[in-house]
């Protein structure tokens, strides 16, 4: 996929203009963490999600723990808020809800611009990049030649390496990239690498065409094909992307099972692009499912393209997706910078009688940004409502248990602007309506369609919803992440009544319901 870049802040304590020129210096810039004053106020501006300081982002890439930080790549276009040359963008983190924007990682070169991948931690020098005592980052990506594409040639993706020395402060680029060739797949890319312990090898999944392709190496730089997998699996309404690999236990009994993760645009099961998702099981040199059905990792229309952490240290998948869709993410209604990319959410495979499911949640340490400000249980007879004010409902956290599935909830502005969440018993679905949530008309696909989530597989009894709104979003949280919809929003102002409509013949009971404020992150 493509990639995004960070541009440093001005900070009024500290001020620091950063030019980014397409050379590969030019990159020394002051890095200020978690300024006091913070520029990020531009309206619909995310204040608790990552976004770049300014222009274009898209696919987070290169997801990575070393020495004590995590770092966010992302494809980024320096130069303006629509999709253009590739760079690859880059920010740190030591808690993954605080962040630091640091200077462009890598620059398009003579083999093209710098598409999607992924970064590894090579700890026993295998590439012979670094040494044992400084191992080295290793980046792995997609170059894209605009030129051969232009030309009609099938070739013009190919996959490159970079090096870092200091922990990802500065990047060299492989003397004799790329590393691994194309032989005429036109859609060949967004390398997800990562080590195989039982093999002592790198492995490689990559997308090709329609399908996943697997790698081996024992230095990164030679690659051996191995095999592929999805031909005939899963879903195909549009190009595969952005692959990720990798192996879960279920609790309880510790069972192992691989995960195989393809992000596809168009064919998303509420229109444009989603991330689906493959059970089974990997050998080394095969990856195999028997799954029938198609699985997402969110069924809202604004997760896309994500990918989880290498070297994370303490044992979680941790997950980031781009908050967006292609369907309009070029049209979204901001002017100094465009997308945000979700929460970091942790992974978790779990088993329903004899399906596995893989659920996503936010990361514990998110919390400590929440202050609850309002907490309340209450009773509604068949047909009743009730209205709770908040100043502020998209820089909040929502929580509640209901037992009943019968229920609309509606944040709602004095424009009468109006974002309507319904769970219907009686049809297994959830639903979303951001028809009239605020500007829609930018792209007819934004506002059009009602969006649905099956809920034939969570449990009857006690359903749990978890909320996070910002400034242009929503993330919802059904039983502990078994569930997930996330969507983009555009009010023209803040939501300020969440309003409980009982829409079932018996007595609605909404247990343990809280409102939390948000505490910025910039």
């Amino acid at each position: 996929m493509r990639t995004n870049i960070i541009y440093p802040f001005m900070f009024l304590l500290v001020l620091f203009a950063f030019s980014c020129k397409n050379k590969e210096g030019d990159m020394n810039t002051e890095i200020v963490s978690k300024p006091e004053v913070s520029f990020f106020k531009e309206p619909y501006r995310p204040q608790f999600h990552f976004t770049p300081t300014e222009m274009w982002m898209n696919d987070p890439n290169g997801l990575v723990f070393n020495n004590g930080i995590y770092h966010l790549f992302y494809q980024y276009h320096p130069e303006d808020i629509v999709w253009g040359p590739m760079h690859w963008g880059h920010a740190t983190s030591k808690d993954l809800v605080y962040w630091e924007h640091k200077p462009i990682a890598l620059f398009p070169d003579e083999n093209g611009y710098i598409f999607s991948g992924s970064a590894v931690v090579d700890r026993n020098n295998t590439s012979g990049l670094g040494t044992q005592d400084n191992p080295p980052l290793v980046a792995i990506f997609t170059y894209h030649d605009i030129n051969k594409e232009k030309d009609g040639s099938d070739d013009f993706q190919t996959q490159g390496i970079a090096y870092s020395l200091d922990n990802g402060d500065s990047w060299t680029k492989y003397h004799a990239n790329p590393v691994l060739g194309n032989e005429g797949i036109r859609d060949f890319r967004d390398p997800k690498v990562f080590w195989h312990e039982p093999t002592q090898s790198w492995i490689m999944v990559l997308v090709a065409g329609d399908r996943a392709q697997f790698y081996r190496s024992d230095d990164l730089i030679d690659w051996t094909f191995l095999s592929e997998f999805g031909k005939n699996a899963g879903a195909h309404g549009g190009v595969w992307e952005c692959p990720d690999l990798f192996p879960l236990k279920t609790p309880g009994s510790g069972e192992e099972k691989w995960v195989l993760i393809i992000s596809i645009n168009p064919g998303a099961p509420n229109g444009g692009s989603g991330t689906q998702y493959f059970i089974g099981e990997f050998n080394g040199t095969t990856f195999t499912s028997d799954q029938k059905e198609d699985k997402w990792i969110d069924w809202g229309t604004d997760n896309y393209a994500g990918i989880t952490y290498n070297n994370e240290p303490n044992n979680q998948r941790i997950f980031i997706g781009w908050m967006s869709n292609w369907a309009y993410a070029r049209d979204t209604p901001t002017e100094e910078w465009r997308s945000a990319m979700t929460v970091p959410r942790s992974l978790s495979l779990i088993k329903l009688g004899d399906i596995y499911e893989l659920t996503n949640y936010p990361l514990d340490n998110l919390g400590t940004i929440f202050k609850s400000e309002l907490k309340k249980d209450f009773e509604l007879l068949a047909g009743d409502s009730e209205t709770i004010d908040f100043d502020h409902y998209n820089q909040s956290e929502i929580r509640f248990k209901t037992p009943n599935r019968n229920f609309e909830i509606s944040f709602n502005n004095s424009l009468g602007e109006q974002l309507l969440l319904k769970l219907d018993g009686e049809k297994g679905q959830f639903l979303l309506d951001r028809s009239k949530s605020g500007k829609t008309a930018f792209k007819e696909e934004f506002g059009k369609n009602i969006q649905k989530l099956p809920i034939t597989t969570i449990p009857d009894g006690e359903i749990e919803l978890r909320v996070l709104m910002d400034w242009s979003s929503v993330e919802i949280f059904i039983n502990g992440g078994q569930r997930v919809m996330t969507a983009q929003l555009f009010p023209n102002e803040n939501y300020t009544k969440l309003t409980f409509k009982n829409s079932s013949a018996e007595i609605l009971t909404i247990n343990k319901f809280e409102v939390s404020r948000a505490e910025a992150i910039w």
